[in-house]
């Protein structure tokens, strides 16, 4: 077992073996050489830098940017049908509507292609689950125009 003393002497060894391999150093301490006015001028410069940093000025408070004008989405309610069939000579055609939303016979609606009203209908019947059957009753229907409610 190795005692304190032994372990000193080893490590001064040691150190001793690394200052030789080291290159020559002209000065062992730097720092020794300032004199007091050197000392006192490097502390004064360094206290200045440091409360310069401390003392600036706060940057105008962030004015949050004003928030977007938020979109709303309405659902489209409106009953609304497509034209599925047409029989010219029949006069009649089948109208599709949303589920749920088939509207009863007796009621009369407008057939509109490209938004422009091209004939007027009267919803019949018969009802198979979201189609129905219209009458044409003035104008003219083409497949895929609109029905809408008068």
């Amino acid at each position: 077992m190795i005692g304190g003393k032994e372990i000193r002497i080893k490590i001064k060894i040691m150190i001793k073996i690394k200052r030789k391999r080291m290159a020559p150093q002209l000065d062992l301490f730097p720092g020794a050489d300032f004199t007091l006015a050197m000392r006192m001028e490097i502390g004064l410069v360094c206290a200045a830098l440091l409360l310069a940093g401390c003392v600036h000025q706060k940057p105008p408070a962030k004015v949050p940017p004003p928030h977007p004008p938020q979109t709303y989405i309405t659902p489209h309610l409106a009953n609304v049908g497509r034209v599925e069939m047409v029989n010219t000579g029949g006069r009649f055609v089948v109208l599709s509507f949303p589920a749920g939303r088939v509207p009863p016979p007796g009621q009369h609606w407008s057939i509109r292609h490209l938004g422009l009203k091209v004939g007027r209908v009267t919803i019949t019947g018969p009802q198979r689950e979201i189609d129905t059957v219209a009458d044409l009753v003035e104008g003219e229907a083409n497949i895929g125009d609109e029905a809408a409610p008068e």
